[in-house]
Formats: structure tokens, sequence, C-alpha cells
């Protein structure tokens, strides 16, 4: 029978239903690191959204046969050691589709539109005291004609990508940084931060990719553009982004991810305290419909790994 253990249930809002096959199940709110190994002693089956499962962690499991992630990102899981002990593990993929995109332009739109900046306007009073019936304190720029810059085409990308058409606007992906060649329906990636009025990321966080964005390429950016981030906060260096912004050398930046997650010993970005600035707690992925089906599939994924037909495996 296979005991299945879900180490930080809090972190799914959504109905789950049991697997399909003869098991025992037990799940915690939330499970901090040094409690891993106690609640996975007798476990076949571990689910985990950010728990880390390091070597040492996983090395006292020797009945662990799966991890099931409940997410699409892996690095908090020793992948290398779960392949060299012959653990499989699966994580969830594209169940963001719809939230992550609209996510995007809702940061997109706020900032080209200056809505934080309005709103506090209004707040202020300013609005009523104008002497006409509309207020011209900020500058409002529309999507259509504009050029979106996307980092990354998977799925999201892609879906980012489409959304950016429909309102008009020219899209460039953009090559790998540093390609010595550029492939079909991509662009050089210092061409798509030199042209883009709004760049929007979505690559994986690898040690290829840690401050894909740093100070240099801020200060290609044009200065009155906007970096978007919902992938990975390490992506951007984020103390040379709270400079760019001060000093304005771009736009504007709508964040909904940081470096440390969450983060308790203070961040530069949070100290910033600009109309031109956005971020949102790590919830672009969180919509009700999104976290329903990443709960359907984790348990798809687990009944698959049961019957022998795995899928979504990370290799």
């Amino acid at each position: 029978m296979e005991r299945i253990v879900f180490l930080d249930r809090d972190s799914l809002h959504a109905n789950l239903r049991r697997p399909a096959f003869a098991h025992e199940w037990r799940d915690y709110p939330a499970t901090a690191a040094q409690e891993a190994v106690a609640r996975l002693h007798e476990a076949t089956v571990a689910i985990v959204n950010k728990v880390p499962l390091r070597q040492d962690t996983l090395a006292q499991l020797p009945g662990l046969r799966m991890i099931a992630v409940c997410a699409t990102g892996t690095d908090n899981v020793d992948v290398e050691f779960c392949r060299a002990r012959g653990i499989a593990v699966a994580n969830v993929r594209n169940y963001a589709v719809h939230s992550v995109p609209e996510h995007v332009f809702m940061l997109i739109l706020a900032l080209r539109r200056n809505l934080i900046a309005f709103r506090a306007d209004v707040r202020d009073g300013l609005w009523q005291r104008a002497e006409q019936f509309c207020l011209f304190t900020q500058p409002i720029r529309d999507l259509h004609g504009a050029t979106l810059g996307i980092v990354g085409r998977g799925v999201l990308g892609a879906a980012v990508g489409r959304l950016g058409q429909a309102f008009g606007m020219r899209v460039l992906y953009a090559e790998h940084k540093g390609a010595d060649a550029v492939r079909a329906g991509y662009t050089a990636f210092e061409t798509v931060l030199g042209e883009s009025d709004v760049i929007s990321l979505h690559s994986p966080l690898t040690a290829e990719t840690r401050h894909l964005i740093d100070a240099a390429e801020l200060k290609r950016m044009r200065r009155d553009a906007l970096l978007i981030n919902t992938a990975r906060g390490g992506l951007v260096d984020e103390a040379a982004l709270a400079d760019a912004l001060k000093q304005g050398l771009i736009g504007g930046a709508g964040f909904d991810v940081l470096s440390r997650e969450p983060p308790r010993e203070g961040n530069p970005l949070l100290d910033l305290d600009l109309p031109n600035f956005i971020v949102t707690p790590h919830v672009a992925w969180s919509s009700r419909e999104a976290m329903q089906a990443m709960a359907d599939q984790l348990i798809d994924n687990i009944e698959r790994f049961v019957r022998g037909a795995p899928r979504n495996l990370v290799t």
C-alpha cells in the first residue's frame, strides 16, 4: 500500500481528490526543512510545494519512491540524487497558462496607464481641485503599436505573446543571451533589450540565467521601458534594478517574484515607494481555476506513476 504524505498542504487552495488506489494519506499545513525526515520516514510518495528535499534528507528515506512536486519549479528538490537513487520526480505543468499571462498584462496595463499614480492623485484631492473635467498629471501610453519583448518561449511566454498580439503589439522573442546565432523566429537578446517598450521574463532560474538582467542590461533598455518578472526573482539583479528605478534609467517595473520568498530579511525592491514599481506576493499563478487544475494534475501524476505509466517526470 502506498503511503502518501503532503508536507505543505496549505500551499494549495483547491479541492484535492484522493487517488483511486489503496493508500494511506497524511498531510501537514506546513513543514520546516528539519521536520521532513520524521514526517516522511514511512512515506512512499511525498507531495511537496516548496519544502527543500536535499541529499542529506533524501538519504534518510529509503522507502521513498516518488516525489510529486505541487509546482512546476523543482529547484527545491535534489533531482540528481533522486535520479541516482531511482526516486521518480514529477512536476505539474501548464496549469497557469491563463492565470500568469493575465497577471502579466495586469501589471503592464497598470504601469503603462499610470494606475497607481492616478489613484494617488485622486486620493490626494488633485482631481477634486482640477479646473477641467480630467486630470493630466500622469502620462498614459497605449499598448497598441508598442513592442513587447519576451524572454523565454515556453507555454507561458508564448501565451503572453498571443495576448500581446491581441492588443496590437509587435512581439519579439529573445534569443539566448550570448548566443552565437539567432534562430528563426527569434531576435538577438541585445536587440530585444534595446527595442522593447515592455520586456517580460519567462525563463527558468539556472546557473546560466541567474542575473540575466543586471546593471549592464538595464542600461541597454529604453528609458521609458517596463520590466515585468513573473518567473523567478533571481533572474534580475534586484539591487541594480532598485538603483535603475531610482535613477530613472527605465520607465518602471512589475514583479511577482523576489530572490528569497517570503522576504523575511528584506529586499531592496521592497524599500521602494515609487508609482512606477509594483510588486505582488508571488500570486500570478494562483487563480482559483489554476490551483484546481494544479490539484487535479498532481493526483493524476501520482495515479499514473502507481499504475506504471508515469508522466511529467523531471529528468
